[in-house]
């Protein structure tokens, strides 16, 4: 196992106006498991694959352990990697898929023969050594494609979208087995995706990018609760967060008829003007009327809560807000709703700088 860092790594691919990664600076701890996560082309697959050797860096420097391997080949940095197209040899049996790298590095038949069984048995591919990829579901052959990593025994295992190709109830099945697996060997590992619930419920920390750049480096749930900023906050969580503008006034937000209470040194930090976020849980449907009004449009009934999803036509509000409310409530489609927000809950953004205030 070992620390992996990045000290300004920095990838211009030729002929570009702009890097893909300007520079980055990251720090991921041993055992770790951190998450870059971001929209498409954000550079974080190009950041992992800075890491594994498989892009150059232009300047800066990367470093696994205390080894500085920038310049190092893939195969002298001691990674191994899980691709999100599984790279299984049709023509090979699970085992021997499983044991092609120790073969290529001419371990002895015997050990690879028991790292092999040891990696089957913890992933529950044992029944399934004899058979080829063809006859094995696609989260049994993403399972086969960690085996063939974990047998390594790396210091690092890196992850690119290793779960994009399966349906959506065998993604959450299958993330929960990775964080599991990992957990239990204790490897470092780097995983990228862009998708933010994979993000948010398997990393230690996570890494969140927009073009080429660190948003926020922190915890899933510091990420939700304090982002840095209104990118990161309307990134993470799902369904994402609401953004309202509205007038300022000593106490705090004029949005149509509703006022918003926002304290005034936070207000007096703004360079020019605010934006609220709140969180779909953190609106509150008004007894009295008083609120912002939301046409229904559509009601998605979850059991033990709903979304209300609406549309809204007073100045400074989106053109489609979601609340969060109790299942079963006598929410119609195409009644009008009026809802107010958790003033406690509530995330004040610069308007220029799109920076946290409060």
């Amino acid at each position: 196992m070992a620390t992996v860092r990045f000290e300004k790594a920095q990838r211009w691919y030729p002929g570009a106006d702009t890097p893909a990664v300007p520079g980055i600076d990251l720090e991921i701890e041993d055992g770790e498991f951190m998450v870059l996560v971001g929209p498409s082309g954000c550079g974080k697959s190009t950041t992992l694959r800075m890491l594994a050797g498989l892009e150059e860096v232009n300047s800066g420097n990367v470093y696994i352990g205390d080894r500085d391997v920038t310049k190092l080949s893939p195969k002298d940095r001691d990674i191994a990697m899980v691709f999100q197209n599984y790279a299984l040899y049709p023509h090979m049996t699970v085992a021997d898929n499983m044991a092609f790298a120790l073969k290529m590095a001419k371990v002895p038949s015997e050990e690879r023969k028991v790292r092999v069984r040891e990696a089957a048995g913890i992933l529950g591919l044992t029944d399934y050594l004899d058979r080829k990829p063809k006859a094995l579901s696609g989260g049994q052959r993403q399972r086969v494609a960690m085996g063939r990593a974990i047998v390594r025994q790396p210091q690092v295992f890196l992850m690119d979208e290793p779960l994009s190709n399966l349906d959506a109830k065998m993604r959450v099945a299958t993330r929960t087995d990775i964080a599991k697996l990992q957990a239990d060997l204790g490897i470092t590992t780097v995983y990228v995706t862009h998708d933010q619930i994979e993000a948010m419920t398997m990393g230690d920390r996570v890494a969140v990018m927009n073009f080429g750049e660190l948003q926020q480096v922190d915890t899933p749930l510091s990420l939700y609760d304090r982002p840095n900023n209104r990118f990161v906050a309307g990134f993470i969580g799902s369904p994402a967060m609401n953004f309202l503008e509205g007038e300022m006034t000593d106490g705090g937000l004029r949005i149509g008829d509703y006022d918003l209470p926002v304290p005034r040194d936070v207000l007096q930090k703004a360079t020019d003007g605010v934006v609220v976020g709140v969180r779909p849980e953190h609106f509150e449907i008004a007894s009295d009327n008083n609120g912002i009004p939301i046409e229904v449009t559509l009601v998605e009934e979850l059991g033990a809560d709903a979304y209300i999803y609406g549309t809204t036509d007073v100045q400074g509000t989106p053109g489609h807000l979601v609340v969060r409310g109790l299942a079963r409530r006598d929410v119609a489609k195409g009644s009008t709703v009026y809802v107010s927000a958790d003033a406690e809950r509530i995330h004040v953004f610069d308007k220029a700088t799109e920076k946290r205030l409060n």
